[in-house]
C-alpha cells in the first residue's frame, strides 16, 4: 500500500516559523507518509492580472497537489486577531482554478502564536474562510499553541506534553478521516 500523501500549508513565510515547526511535528506524529510543504509566495490576487495572464503556474501546481493529496494540514499564525494575509491570498488564488481541489478533502487546521490564546481567533476565522470550499475539516482536538516560541526544543520537537497528546490525537483523527474515504 502506498504511503499517505499529505500537503502542508504554513500561513507564515518565515523559514523558522513556529507554525512551520508545528506542521513538521504533526507530520512526524502522523507517521509514515509522503509530505510536501507548499510555497505560498504568490503574487497578490488581482482580477485584472488574472484576466490578463491567467492563474500563476505556482497556484495551479498547489491546487493540483491539493486535489491529489489524501489530506491537507494548515497551520496559521495570528496577526491582528486573524489569519495572515499571505494565507488568505493563497486561498483566494486557489479558489480561481478550475474545479474545487478542496471538495471533500480531509483538512486538519492548527495554529501557533505568541499570545496566550495560541491563535484561536485566527483558526476560527480560517475555518470560516474554508466553508465555501466544502472540505472535511476535522473538528478537534483543536490545536492552539500558545507562547509558541517557547514550545519547541533545539531539535524542533514540541516540549509540552499536552500539546503532543492533542496533536497526536488530531493526527489519529486525520488518519481515520482519510480511511473513511
Amino acid at each position: 500500500m502506498n504511503p499517505v500523501n499529505l500537503i502542508g500549508i504554513c500561513g507564515s513565510l518565515r523559514a523558522e516559523a513556529t507554525n512551520r515547526r508545528l506542521l513538521r511535528e504533526a507530520v512526524r506524529l502522523f507517521g509514515d507518509c509522503r509530505y510536501h510543504e507548499a510555497d505560498i509566495r504568490f503574487p497578490l490576487y488581482d482580477a485584472d492580472d488574472e484576466a490578463e495572464t491567467g492563474v500563476p503556474d505556482k497556484v495551479q501546481d498547489l491546487a493540483e497537489r491539493i486535489a491529489t493529496a489524501d489530506a491537507v494540514l494548515i497551520s496559521t499564525p495570528e496577526y491582528n486577531k486573524g489569519p495572515s494575509g499571505v494565507l488568505k491570498n493563497a486561498l483566494d488564488w486557489i479558489s480561481r482554478v478550475e474545479g474545487n481541489p478542496w471538495k471533500d478533502k480531509p483538512v486538519a487546521v492548527m495554529s501557533a502564536a505568541a499570545g496566550r490564546a495560541g491563535g484561536e481567533r485566527a483558526q476560527m476565522i480560517l475555518r470560516s474562510f474554508m466553508v465555501p470550499f466544502r472540505p472535511r475539516i476535522l473538528q478537534g482536538p483543536e490545536i492552539h499553541l500558545a507562547g509558541s516560541s517557547k514550545q519547541f526544543d533545539e531539535t524542533g520537537s514540541l516540549t509540552g506534553e499536552i500539546y503532543v497528546r492533542q496533536l497526536t490525537a488530531l493526527m489519529e483523527g486525520l488518519r481515520a478521516e482519510i480511511a473513511r474515504g
